[in-house]
């Protein structure tokens, strides 16, 4: 037993750096897989490519509460300009209280355009796409940040699949708690990593994240895979509007074979909207 206990605490990844929180290196080849395929969740399989969404853990509902809120409370806090003296008799004749109203008008203003965007603007879910006839992986990613006046772009970037290898991670915060899916992105030949991405989320089990990247390995190689997830239904994520927004070439490069005579596409590109 305490063999057992000291054989599980002394594993080390495999590749350099490390993830962090990592927990298991993942097989790449389809023989030494040991959980069978199984999706997750996901928005196109065929012949040719499949789209796999990664959710993330967040409340999107509650963006659209603080969205009404916040303005709602900017609205308000404008309003007093308009009350009969109150700009004349307490804004101009009280300079330290007006110079409070204008910064505080100021935060309250961001914190409504740090919301609207955040209920609006962020693409959600991400997809990752997997053209097993490029045998090439497109990652749809979004960076966002708690300053609303500064630019948050969206990176499309794309990868040989001959490169990536599978990682989970266990995280144990309090909101968010469970295994992850990791793929790192080598120097071709090597351990080195260079990008790593995140495939899915945190689910309680680490048998669903196997089975996801079992999934991917078997369909990459050209292997029968099952078609239906393990959840028919996605998580709700509250968007008005379709934000998940590709570039035409890059788009349709991602859902064709190579004998369109396409141009290749390697690396990373930033698309902001």
């Amino acid at each position: 037993m305490n063999a057992a206990v000291e054989s599980y605490f002394s594993r080390e990844s495999t590749l350099s750096p490390a993830l962090k929180n990592w927990e298991e290196d993942l097989p790449k080849s389809v023989k030494a897989q040991h959980t069978a395929p199984r999706l997750t969740y996901i928005n196109e399989i065929n012949n040719v490519w499949m789209e796999v969404p990664k959710h993330e853990d967040v409340m999107w509902g509650g963006g659209w509460l603080s969205f009404v809120m916040s303005g709602m409370f900017f609205l308000c806090s404008i309003s007093f300009i308009f009350l009969p003296g109150f700009f004349i008799e307490i804004l101009l004749d009280n300079l330290g209280f007006f110079i409070f109203y204008i910064i505080m008008m100021f935060f309250i203003f961001s914190a409504f355009i740090l919301t609207a965007k955040m209920a609006l603007y962020i693409p959600r879910p991400l997809p990752i796409r997997f053209n097993r006839t490029r045998q090439k992986v497109y990652v749809y990613q979004h960076t966002r940040s708690w300053n609303p006046w500064v630019r948050w772009p969206t990176t499309i970037k794309v990868f040989d699949w001959a490169d990536i290898h599978g990682e989970l991670s266990y995280q144990s915060g309090r909101y968010n708690q469970g295994y992850q899916l990791w793929c790192a992105v080598c120097q071709p030949g090597t351990r080195q990593v260079i990008d790593r991405f995140m495939l899915s989320d945190s689910i309680g089990h680490p048998k669903v994240q196997r089975g996801l990247w079992s999934h991917c390995c078997h369909y990459m190689a050209h292997r029968p895979v099952p078609t239906r997830p393990l959840y028919k239904t996605q998580p709700r994520t509250w968007k008005l509007r379709e934000t998940v927004r590709w570039p035409a070439d890059i788009d349709l490069e991602s859902r064709t074979a190579p004998q369109d005579d396409l141009p290749e596409t390697s690396g990373a590109r930033d698309e902001t909207r």
